[in-house]
């Protein structure tokens, strides 16, 4: 693949050309890409697949995969990011060509660990797995064949001849079930999870498979040889990232908050101080409420805690006049000299508000870097409470948010799966008595503003389409500004090529 600062050039292929390069709505990622895109649509498409993984990994746990519900939410974030699933959509080349380059981009940001690594391969399975139950029978075949699979369909004579013996190892089939059932025939050694539980008819080296039992045979195909094509980029890495263009993208993406960034406008004066303490009981995410807390026990908080709270007020409308009378009342209650605040703390506020140094106008911290960056040491109180305390003590702090027992267990399964995201979007459902509330939580002052809304009666909770990622309430591309400055050095690199880029992604 090639990129140029330039807008790419889009190849003219005829109708049987672009239906050889992408026959299906679904593949292995087999081949790297090899035509030419700008710098910027890498940088689009890139976001674009984070979002879409980051989508299906919420809905994994929000909903039972498999379900209609589960279908139509994932289907509609497919079509946002204009991204293939179905496979008798007309002029599907476009979405099939954007998938095919995302998932390559992606792969190498999320190459670099073995945490990434696993993150990264359980949601493509999870949305091959989708994909694969919404292909036409018909079409099965032709997938299994160019995605390398030797697997089979038998012909109904040959099924008749084993009826007997593929009906007594698959428990749940009937024999009017198995008449319009394919059912494939697969070497032993592809099959041994089925084997494992007896659920399988094996004949002369062969497993006689249902096509309702091949998507884990499916599955686990795709999952090996993308953990080997992983391993093998991990190793071609350090080269690439030796492009300045490229390398601020790749080290951002994986830990990227893509979503709106809660600057300060149209909120700036929107609350006084004396509803701060009501607010932190009624509409703050747990993160914030545990330091609002922390400083009035406390009258301090450390610099980790006040950046992050700090920032927090600053997006739900603290001005900075506000902000500057807020920490010092606070700290003076503290025994703190007036003189010293004024001398030692007031200028990290007026920072913040983009007032001294370079004039940065900061924004508040999203769930993601707040989740993996800079975690709590002792005496700190910033963080996220679902990833940084001890089960234990988190269960004892839910108790007294009168969170109900069952609600805790939920909470503390989703944190034990390490959905901590899912789990503050649980505490949310849970603290303002909804069933769903109808979006994904990524940010604590999109927390903020959405328990506003219902609290104010201004939002109906039981939405009907989920929108993962964007806070994610907006179907634009959206970048925080700290992301616009990692990657600025894409955009304005012109005229530039990389040849090649197929030597990372194989031997």
């Amino acid at each position: 693949m090639e990129f140029t600062g330039a807008k790419r050039k889009r190849q003219s292929l005829a109708g049987d050309q672009r239906n050889t390069c992408y026959p299906h709505s679904l593949q292995f990622y087999l081949q790297p890409p090899s035509e030419n895109i700008s710098l910027m649509e890498f940088e689009t498409l890139a976001i674009d697949r984070v979002k879409l993984l980051k989508a299906v990994e919420n809905l994994g746990v929000s909903y039972v995969k498999g379900t209609e519900q589960y279908r139509i939410k994932l289907e509609a974030e497919l079509r946002r990011v204009k991204f293939s699933f179905r496979e008798n959509l007309e002029d599907e080349y476009e979405p099939r060509r954007r998938d095919h380059i995302s998932h390559f981009i992606v792969r190498l940001a999320y190459c670099q660990s073995e945490e990434l690594r696993r993150w990264f391969i359980q949601q493509e399975m999870d949305l091959l797995r989708f994909r694969f139950s919404i292909l036409p029978k018909d079409k099965i075949q032709d997938f299994l064949r160019d995605s390398h699979l030797q697997f089979e369909a038998i012909k109904d004579e040959e099924k008749a001849c084993r009826e007997k013996e593929i009906i007594a190892s698959s428990p749940s089939i009937t024999w009017t079930k198995l008449e319009l059932e394919s059912v494939y025939k697969i070497p032993f050694a592809d099959a041994l999870d089925l084997f494992r539980g007896r659920k399988v008819y094996l004949e002369d080296g062969f497993a006689y498979v249902l096509l309702r039992d091949i998507v884990a045979i499916v599955l686990n195909e795709f999952r090996t040889k993308l953990s080997k094509a992983l391993a093998l980029t991990a190793r071609s890495l350090p080269s690439i990232q030796s492009d300045e263009r490229l390398q601020p993208l790749l080290n951002h993406l994986s830990h990227s908050y893509t979503g709106q960034d809660y600057s300060t406008q149209g909120s700036v004066g929107k609350i006084s101080l004396d509803q701060i303490d009501s607010l932190s009981t009624k509409s703050y995410p747990p993160c914030m409420r545990q330091l609002h807390k922390a400083l009035r026990d406390n009258h301090h908080l450390r610099h980790g805690g006040r950046m992050q709270y700090g920032l927090f007020l600053k997006g739900i409308g603290l001005t900075l006049e506000q902000a500057l009378q807020f920490w010092k009342q606070e700290f003076i209650r503290g025994k703190m000299d007036p003189d010293k605040f004024d001398k030692g703390y007031s200028y990290n506020i007026r920072h913040s508000f983009g007032k001294e140094g370079k004039r940065t106008d900061y924004t508040p911290f999203s769930c993601l870097k707040i989740i993996l960056t800079n975690p709590p040491s002792q005496g700190d109180y910033h963080g996220c409470p679902f990833r940084h305390s001890d089960p234990e003590l988190l269960k004892q702090k839910l108790q007294s948010y009168k969170i109900s027992p069952g609600g805790i267990n939920q909470i503390l399964d989703l944190v034990k799966g390490t959905h901590y995201q899912v789990a503050c979007q649980k505490y949310f459902e849970m603290t303002h008595n909804v069933d769903d509330c109808g979006f994904s939580l990524n940010h604590p002052n999109q927390f903020f503003i959405e328990s506003q809304r219902i609290l104010s009666g201004g939002k109906d909770v039981k939405k009907e389409s989920i929108q993962p990622e964007t806070p994610q309430p907006k179907p634009s591309v959206q970048k925080t500004k700290a992301a616009s400055s990692a990657l600025a050095s894409l955009n304005s690199s012109l005229g530039v090529d990389m040849e090649g880029l197929e030597d990372y992604f194989s031997e």
